[in-house]
């Protein structure tokens, strides 16, 4: 019997009451799967907790769905359009193209660019052959003839590559130069090598050109026979301003685009200029033919732009500052941002659907591991009615989705202090790569995964899932302990997802009196931001329910708000770091990495910010003199003694895993009061590399004061405020003893005072010290 396998994924991650929602299914060794949607309320089986919670909702959606085997298309391409034609040169032709190669010997073929069929052998291309030499080939269905240069590319240096074919003599000139400068490759003037290669031979036939083959830059056409046509061949660099001309081009002709001229008009075919669409506001997938014909091409997968270019001169850090000089395309053989998977099932939200945590739960064979799925969504009201509401992390998600440090990261287990605990569904998601990586990753070349989507299954976006690194919930699974304790305490609650309020910024969150955020609410987008604190500043309260948030800037595609994207720049706690120049979001325009770079600090908003992380122990906090002022006496109402978060799902304690701290240096409110504080946490806990001009011993829980969870708040214009709890391990203390702790006592106080109308608990006294003074 064939291993049976379910996976799958929406269309959507936030859908109001009444709208549809589409279901993307694959399934291995199964027909059909029974289909039950749940409510997710709460999603680690902790012993100290309430066990994992669903409830079956009942819709006409329940039953058995038809499901198929589905495949996805992996790396970044550009098909170019040409229903005309005009790329199905049949006479002479010449390429061209800068390149940066990062694989050039990785032992498969890869295409640069090209109009070729790798399963009738038809066509022409421009590529890299297995053993990292430039190489062009030309196919007539039976037989394949060739040329090589005579040195290998050399990785992550620009070349100039081209080729001209002489139909009718059946010569081929393959042209390779190095145009390296200070600053553009990986390696300086100053090594010795030689990138030139000339080389000729004669073809014995000539090209032909399958009617329906389509011109693909980074790629070639492929077909299986369960799959039908895909692309292969995938090439791993970048390519910057690639050409075609129907004639043969001369080496002078070459020479010269080489030294930065534009190519010669006469018989240019199309002409792709890189560094052309550039605005402030960013760049799309969309690829420009400046020619004449105007072949333009959309990018699969994302391929990366705002990449330094052939000609980057080192001296502006921003395509921004000098487009011309960024024209690199950056391709990866191993990404995916959409799987493209035919749909399976549409369904209709009941009007009448609570607002929160949903899934459609598929089951085949057994039911369990790698034979059931939740595909995840949320739930919005069509009219919002509720006082409080729940800002669902969903970029954090993102940011997280399928990420394999447990495989790939020789930091993992000293960083976390525990050796990982696999399951079959992290060795699936990691030995298959269909579903692509996190941005905490690395391509197959080493460079670091900026692009993120939902329109792929993302294995950690379920109930139960632990992260095998830290063999606790995190993230979306974390988060529904937070989603069970208003469950539990039987507040009505609307759910927003970060999707939401980057897209209608401070409309979508406006009516409400509180909002609570998830556990690390790490990724924010500007939008996602400003509309935070105009929330507060008009009146509105927000308890920030975790630790490491509103840490990296981030920016949504604006062909398709499902993909997110970051870049990891020179701080930061980071899994990799963007390469010079290379900086600033595509998608937006505007610099990425940490928010606190950029002039805004999480403690200018949420009173903290991050400090440190740890992950193999947790601590509680202890109350601090503020606790008992006047003014905010009421959150520690109904807490005995001064210990807070002394039981927890994630390592036994409330203040753990990612901590954040009171700062004044770094724009906390000045009148801040700090409620309580952890401390003491063990040497597995260190010190943010943001934090640090000079490393030296002692920057470790133990010793360094800075390491700790300060409980925050503070009160803003109109009757605004802000708690914080400033830990990641805060949320996942909620469910502990059914609920009833210090930690969730102390939460009701705060939200039961944030969600009424009118003035907060201890306003009379502020009042009286304003009317003192």
């Amino acid at each position: 019997m064939a291993e049976q396998k379910i996976f799958g994924y929406a269309d959507k991650i936030s859908v109001k009451q009444g709208e549809s929602i589409t279901f993307h299914v694959n399934a291995d060794g199964a027909d059909f799967a029974e289909a039950q949607l749940v409510q997710l309320v709460h999603g680690d089986n902790h012993k100290d907790g309430p066990g994992y919670i669903e409830r079956e909702i009942d819709h006409s959606a329940n039953g058995r769905w038809a499901v198929k085997k589905q495949f996805t298309q992996l790396g970044n391409f550009i098909p170019i359009d040409d229903p005309k034609g005009r790329l199905k040169l049949l006479g002479s032709l010449s390429m061209f193209a800068f390149i940066w190669p990062t694989m050039p010997g990785k032992g498969k073929r890869q295409t640069i660019m090209g109009r070729w069929d790798s399963v009738t052998n038809e066509g022409f291309a421009l590529g890299i052959n297995p053993e990292g030499y430039l190489e062009f080939w030309v196919g007539n269905g039976s037989e394949v003839d060739y040329v090589t240069a005579e040195l290998p590319l050399v990785a992550k240096v620009w070349y100039l590559i081209g080729v001209s074919f002489d139909h009718q003599t059946g010569e081929a000139t393959l042209y390779q130069e190095g145009v390296l400068n200070r600053y553009n490759s990986l390696i300086g003037p100053v090594v010795p090598y030689d990138y030139s290669s000339h080389v000729r031979t004669t073809f014995r036939f000539r090209q032909r050109n399958a009617e329906n083959t389509p011109f693909v830059i980074g790629g070639a056409r492929d077909n299986h026979v369960m799959r039908g046509d895909f692309i292969n061949d995938l090439y791993a660099g970048k390519i910057d301003r690639p050409g075609v001309a129907a004639r043969c081009m001369a080496r002078a002709e070459l020479d010269s685009i080489r030294a930065g001229d534009a190519p010669s008009a006469n018989d240019l075919t199309a002409y792709w200029d890189t560094s052309a669409g550039y605005t402030e506001n960013g760049i799309t997938s969309l690829v420009v033919d400046v020619g004449p014909n105007r072949l333009d091409g959309v990018g699969v997968n994302h391929p990366v732009r705002g990449m330094t270019g052939w000609n980057w001169s080192g001296r502006n850090d921003s395509f921004r500052m000098a487009p011309r000089e960024y024209g690199g395309i950056e391709f990866h053989s191993d990404a995916v941002t959409d799987c493209r998977w035919d749909a399976t099932k549409s369904i209709q939200i009941p009007s009448d659907l609570k607002s929160g945590a949903y899934a459609v739960r598929l089951r085949i064979g057994l039911g369990k591991g790698l034979s059931e799925e939740y595909i995840v969504f949320f739930v919005r009201p069509s009219k919002p009615s509720a006082k409080l509401c729940f800002l669902v992390p969903t970029a954090t998600y993102l940011a997280y989705g399928n990420e394999s440090l447990s495989f790939d990261a020789q930091i993992i287990q000293p960083m976390t202090g525990q050796p990982p605990v696999v399951t079959d569904i992290d060795i699936e998601t990691y030995e298959h790569g269909e579903f692509g990586l996190s941005t905490y990753n690395e391509f197959e070349d080493g460079a670091g995964i900026c692009f993120s989507s939902y329109k792929r299954p993302l294995i950690n976006m379920r109930p139960k899932y632990r992260m095998s690194s830290m063999n606790i919930t995190w993230a979306f699974p974390a988060d529904l302990s937070i989603i069970a304790w208003i469950d539990h305490q039987g507040y009505d609650c609307d759910f927003v997802t970060d999707e939401d309020l980057h897209q209608e910024g401070l409309d979508a969150i406006r009516q409400y009196n509180c909002l609570v955020t998830g556990t690390h609410p790490e990724y924010v987008s500007e939008q996602m931001l400003n509309a935070q604190e105009d929330f507060v500043a008009g009146g509105g309260r927000i308890i920030y329910a975790g630790g490491n948030g509103y840490y990296w800037c981030v920016g949504f595609t604006p062909e398709d708000h499902a993909c997110m994207e970051v870049r990891k720049l020179d701080s930061g706690m980071r899994a990799w770091q963007a390469k010079p120049g290379e900086h600033y979001l595509t998608s937006t325009g505007e610099k990425s990495g940490l928010w606190r770079n950029r002039g805004r600090a999480p403690q200018k908003l949420l009173g903290v910010g991050m400090i440190s992380e740890g992950f193999e122990t947790a601590a509680p906090y202890r109350k601090m003199p503020d606790a008992y002022h006047r003014t905010v006496s009421w959150i520690t109402e109904g807490v005995a003694g001064e210990i807070i978060g002394d039981a927890g799902l994630a390592y036994g304690a409330a203040a753990g895993i990612e901590l954040d701290r009171y700062d004044l240096q770094l724009g906390t409110p000045p009148h801040t009061k700090i409620i309580a504080s952890s401390g003491g946490h063990s040497d597995n806990y260190v010190l943010v590399t943001e934090e640090i001009l000079y490393a030296h011993a002692g920057m470790v829980g133990s010793i360094d004061y800075r390491i700790r969870a300060d409980m925050t708040y503070y009160t803003s214009w109109n009757d605004g405020a802000v708690f914080s709890t400033g830990s990641i391990g805060f949320g996942q203390a909620l469910p502990a003893n059914d609920f009833a702790n210090s930690a969730s006592k102390i939460l009701k106080n705060v939200v039961d005072a944030f969600i009424k109308d009118g003035p907060l608990p201890g306003a009379q006294w502020t009042l009286e010290e304003k009317q003192w003074r």
